[in-house]
C-alpha cells in the first residue's frame, strides 16, 4: 500500500509495528559484512525524507560510503585517531564544527553519561586506566564497527541553528525505517572531529557543515557488545503536564 494512502485509523495495528520499529533500535556497535543493496538504502533515504523541517527547507545533505570510498576514509581517519592518542596536542589540528556535547556536564546528564561509558566498557572487560583498549574500542567508530554502510550528513553553514534540529528528525526517521527492514545503525558523533579529513575526501563542498556520521548494516547477533542497551527515564521523569 502506498504511504500516500496509508490510513492509520483504517490500520490500528501499525501503530505496533511502528512502535517495535522505535523500541528496538539502538546503537550497534558491531556489523557483519554482509552488504546491503543500494535500492534498499535508497528507498530508506526516500521514506526518511518526509522528516518535517523548518519552511520545508530540507536541509540535509547525505553522503553514502560503500567498498573503497569507505576503507579508504576508515584508513585515514584511523591514522588521524592513532597519531592522537601518541601526540595529545595533534587533537589541535581537529575541531567539530559546533559543540556536540557541553563544555561542563552536570547532574543529572553526568551520572547519565558515566552510566552509559561505564556500562559498555564493563560489558566489555575494559577496566579504568587501561588507556590502550579504551582507545582501541573507540577507534571502533572509525571503522564503522565494521558495518559495510557509512553514512554522513551535512549542512549548509549559512542554516540556522534549527537545521540540527531538522537534520536530526531525518537521521531518527532512516534509522526507524532502517529497522523496519532488519537493519541496524549507530549514529556517531565520534566524526565530528574530523570534519577536516571527511569533508574533501567525501567531496562536500566549503559551504557544507558535518552534522553526525551513521554506520549501517545487519547487526552480528552474537556478539557480546550488541547485547549492550541504554536505560531510559520514565515520561514523570521529563514531563510537565498543564491541564
Amino acid at each position: 500500500m502506498s504511504s500516500s494512502v496509508l490510513d492509520p485509523s483504517l490500520c490500528p495495528e501499525s501503530a505496533e509495528y511502528v512502535d517495535a520499529a522505535i523500541e528496538s533500535r539502538q546503537s550497534i556497535r558491531a556489523f557483519t559484512s554482509r552488504p546491503v543493496e543500494r535500492e534498499v538504502l535508497n528507498g530508506i533515504l526516500a521514506v526518511a525524507s518526509r522528516a518535517p523541517s523548518g519552511a520545508n527547507a530540507q536541509p540535509w545533505k547525505t553522503y553514502v560510503l560503500q567498498g573503497r570510498a569507505r576503507d579508504t576514509l576508515v584508513e585515514k581517519v584511523c591514522a588521524a585517531h592513532d597519531a592522537v592518542y601518541a601526540n595529545p596536542e595533534e587533537a589541535a589540528r581537529y575541531k567539530e564544527a559546533y559543540a556536540y556535547y557541553p563544555q561542563k556536564w552536570i547532574s543529572p546528564y553526568l551520572e547519565r553519561r558515566r552510566e552509559n561509558g561505564w556500562g559498555l566498557y564493563g560489558l566489555l572487560g575494559i577496566a579504568k586506566g587501561e588507556k590502550d583498549r579504551m582507545h582501541a574500542q573507540h577507534q571502533r567508530n572509525f571503522r564503522f564497527f565494521d558495518a559495510p554502510v557509512g553514512l554522513f550528513f551535512t549542512v549548509n553553514t549559512i542554516m540556522g541553528q534549527g537545521a540540527l534540529l531538522d537534520c536530526g528528525a531525518f537521521m531518527q526517521n532512516i534509522m526507524i525505517a532502517a529497522r523496519a527492514r532488519g537493519l541496524d545503525t549507530c549514529p556517531q558523533a565520534a566524526w565530528n572531529s574530523y570534519a577536516s579529513i571527511i569533508l574533501p575526501h567525501i567531496g562536500a563542498g566549503d559551504d557544507e557543515m558535518l552534522v553526525c556520521g551513521m554506520a549501517l548494516g545487519h547487526a552480528a547477533p552474537d556478539e557480546l557488545v550488541n547485547t549492550f542497551r541504554t536505560p531510559r527515564v520514565p515520561p514523570e521523569d521529563f514531563t510537565v503536564w498543564l491541564d
